[in-house]
């Protein structure tokens, strides 16, 4: 099993999801986070005074799936978060040894 982590503009949320949805794979968990990499921030103009904003909202997905799932996931995510502008974001995928459904007592992958 797998962890994809994801971190893509705000914007791009509904089309992420709708990707996901069309591939089969609507489980997902949205964090709301602050970052920012080479984007850097940007320079924001308030009552006449520039003011620089160092983090940049984004949003964090988090997904667990099968090992054999990963790639079409992250084509998945890729396509939809993509605009080819800085800022687009990042996937990381993290291994998971374990996974437990709370209401069942499934284990492993059957948790899922």
């Amino acid at each position: 099993m797998r962890e994809i982590r994801a971190i893509i503009r705000p914007e791009k949320l509904q089309e992420v999801l709708e990707a996901l949805e069309r591939i089969g794979h609507p489980g997902v968990t949205v964090y709301q986070v602050e970052g920012h990499g080479r984007q850097a921030g940007l320079v924001e103009q308030f009552r006449g005074r520039e003011f620089r904003v160092d983090l940049l909202p984004k949003l964090e997905l988090r997904i667990v799936c099968r090992d054999e799932e990963v790639e079409q996931l992250l084509q998945a995510i890729a396509g939809a978060a993509r605009t080819g502008e800085i800022g687009d974001g990042k996937i990381f995928v993290y291994p998971v040894l374990e996974a437990l459904r709370i209401r069942s007592g499934e284990r492993g992958e059957e948790a899922l």
